[in-house]
């Protein structure tokens, strides 16, 4: 099981990204977060093959009212990272995500999660339902292995074949798919810091093959427990995705369909916004939260 960490000297003077880094300890493993600002926490949770980066738009935004935590899953960020893919799994994702909420005591949370943050954040969340007061779902699912769409099935043995002979080359796919916009070079390569060599990227390699595309994987059963508990749920929920998302275009109608609490709230579409939505229009996205904060109170 080795476990390896990225050099901080990739992480100096990356652009739009001041915050002290915090740390703590979760079996072993030194999980890093962003922790800025004061009141009820609003806790984002990035995905694939993202970190906490990602949120740095909105995070400046959220801070003038609220608190906020955003943490960097094993594997990605300045989170220490496992070599070996077999090491990953939903499973182990969840129980991490579980120990970080509870070891910083985190209560009347605001979940905001995409890609990856849904499939790992929304479980955590039907578990831990008294910690959270709210839930912002954006470009992500709830895949149980029914209905595996073909494409999605070739991605995955390509997937597959470049995680294990090519990682940079599918960080390369992952990133080009994703963003609506071009970036400029200095973000490009902060996204990429936390993947020094190969060895460091096991963790995204391993993502796409955890989503379930059978019953009889072990995520789906995970992915079913949630989704029971979210036919029930009755705290506010923001569901919001954007319009050049390749990936989950359409899965905002799920979500609307199965949460009562989503058809409470209006229909919001970012407009000009690929699947890294909070890259690509971070701050309209914050605003949209926030507003959406304030209209449903404690």
């Amino acid at each position: 099981m080795p476990v390896i960490r990225t050099p901080d000297e990739r992480f100096i003077n990356l652009p739009g990204y001041p915050y002290k880094p915090h740390y703590m300890d979760i079996k072993g493993m030194r999980i890093h977060y962003v922790d800025e600002g004061k009141g009820d926490p609003i806790l984002c949770a990035h995905g694939e093959p993202s970190w906490s980066y990602l949120y740095r738009k909105m995070i400046d935004i959220f801070v003038k009212k609220h608190r906020v935590v955003a943490m960097d899953f094993v594997g990605f960020g300045k989170s220490d990272k496992y070599t070996e893919r077999d090491e990953y799994s939903i499973k182990m994702h969840m129980d991490t995500l579980i120990s970080f909420i509870e070891k910083l005591d985190l209560r009347n949370i605001t979940l905001v999660c995409q890609d990856w943050g849904g499939l790992i954040g929304l479980p955590v969340a039907t578990i831990l339902k008294d910690r959270f007061a709210r839930l912002v779902i954006m470009n992500t699912g709830l895949p149980n292995g029914d209905n595996v769409p073909d494409a999605f099935m070739q991605w995955r043995v390509a997937a597959d074949q470049m995680g294990e002979k090519e990682p940079k080359k599918l960080l390369d796919i992952s990133f080009s798919m994703g963003f609506a916009q071009k970036l400029a070079p200095e973000i490009k390569a902060a996204y990429y810091a936390p993947f020094p060599e190969d060895r460091y990227m096991a963790g995204a390699a391993k993502w796409p093959l955890l989503v379930p595309v059978s019953r009889d994987d072990p995520g789906a059963t995970i992915m079913d427990d949630a989704r029971k508990v979210l036919k029930t749920w009755q705290k506010p929920v923001l569901v919001m995705f954007s319009d050049k998302d390749p990936v989950t275009a359409g899965g905002d109608g799920f979500f609307r369909h199965i949460i009562p609490t989503a058809k409470d709230q209006p229909e919001i579409t970012i407009k000009d916004a690929g699947h890294f939505l909070q890259e690509d229009k971070g701050e309209e996205v914050a605003e949209q939260i926030l507003k959406f904060i304030e209209r449903t109170p404690l």
